[in-house]
């Protein structure tokens, strides 16, 4: 296991993932649950859910990568960068769901994401 942090942040998110889709699968029996299964707040709920597992599953993959280092950069960076857009991308997400100005901070995680898989590929040259 080459990034530790991430390897167990991943599983946690795994975690949090499957504990929140059973808590918000206990409404989805009902038409009108978070506004209806089209609402803005029913998909926003859904995405957050989705990401927290797909996220946590990219940081448990990351977690046995081998450490890289590039272009003088720290081996850990493209690591906290998928660990914090692995928190803030669900996060954001339920947010919005929350509160339609929170839609405005989804570039954080998106930053955040873009910018570890950037580094990634580029220390794979």
């Amino acid at each position: 296991m080459m990034h530790p942090l991430n390897f167990a942040a991943g599983w946690w998110l795994i975690l949090a993932a499957f504990a929140s889709g059973a808590l918000i699968g206990l409404g989805f029996h009902r038409e009108e649950f978070l506004g209806g299964y089209m609402s803005f707040r029913r998909r926003l709920v859904r995405l957050g859910h989705i990401a927290m597992a797909a996220l946590g599953m990219l940081n448990v993959v990351y977690g046995l990568a081998p450490l890289t280092a590039g272009a003088g950069l720290p081996a850990s960076l493209p690591g906290m960068l998928f660990l914090g857009g692995g928190i803030s991308m669900p996060l954001v997400c339920f947010l919005s769901a929350w509160r339609k100005p929170f839609r405005h901070l989804f570039f954080i995680p998106v930053v955040q994401l873009l910018a570890a898989v950037a580094l990634v590929l580029k220390s794979l040259r």
